[in-house]
């Protein structure tokens, strides 16, 4: 198999890939250093990246990634197999933790399930495939606040009202904002019968491997002493199956 790999087309992704990392600009220089290749060959490489429309050039020997990549990161969430992909793993995390478990992704400020496994139980919550979930009282919702840039997320609380759903719902924007960065810092979501009442879960993102949230997993059910107690393990397990279903992302088919 890696006999049939090509090395230049490796090399170009390599260069694509070191604006992943928060670049905004890159010189054939920076190029040069990270790819441990001369500065000539960097040349070729960044200048056929820009007739190819992957990158373009903002100025003299400085190049920016090409329009091209607006519309293709969308549609590599909105044309891909993300559920597919991700069923397997859910459905392993179901039996381990003997939990209703589900993957969402965010459009249109709510957070969407997109997949789900249940318990080997004859009692368990349920969800629908499709089903929206408020994003300033669900853990998946504000797992996904937690992980919008500012200015995402300062747009999210220009237009959002915090209607109060039950007694536990967070309704004041600065008690919220201060625990959506508890959640970043920590790296997990609870929903404490914020939407309705009885109904509790953690959450842990998925992410890139250059920690843009792309998804999240979560077990939620009616027992809040079955997740209080065990909260450590749950996690645990959780991120364990959020870290495989990175890796699953990136494999090769």
């Amino acid at each position: 198999m890696t006999s049939q790999l090509n090395g230049s087309v490796l090399k170009a992704f390599k260069i694509l890939d070191l604006f992943a990392s928060g670049k905004s600009e890159l010189t054939a220089r920076e190029t040069a250093d990270a790819l441990g290749i001369n500065m000539i060959t960097a040349h070729r490489f960044l200048h056929t990246l820009v007739h190819a429309g992957a990158l373009r050039a903002s100025a003299r020997g400085v190049f920016r990634l090409g329009y091209m990549f607006a519309d293709l990161g969308d549609r590599v969430l909105r044309d891909g197999d993300l559920p597919t992909l991700l069923q397997p793993i859910l459905d392993q995390l179901a039996l381990d933790t003997g939990e209703a478990c589900m993957a969402t992704e965010f459009d249109r400020d709510m957070a969407v399930c997109i997949a789900k496994a249940l318990p080997d139980r004859p009692l368990y919550v349920d969800i629908r495939i499709g089903s929206k979930l408020d994003a300033f009282c669900t853990a998946h919702g504000k797992l996904w606040l937690a992980y919008m840039s500012p200015d995402d997320q300062a747009r999210y609380f220009k237009n959002a009202t915090l209607t109060g759903m039950t007694d536990h719902t967070i309704t004041d924007i600065k008690t919220l904002k201060s625990e959506l960065e508890t959640i970043r810092a920590q790296g997990f979501a609870t929903n404490n019968g914020e939407r309705e009442n009885d109904i509790y879960a953690i959450a842990v993102p998925i992410t890139t491997q250059h920690g843009k949230m792309i998804s999240a997993f979560s077990v939620f059910g009616a027992s809040p002493a079955t997740l209080d107690q065990n909260r450590m393990d749950l996690i645990a397990k959780l991120t364990a199956a959020a870290h495989t279903a990175q890796s699953t992302l990136y494999r090769p088919a």
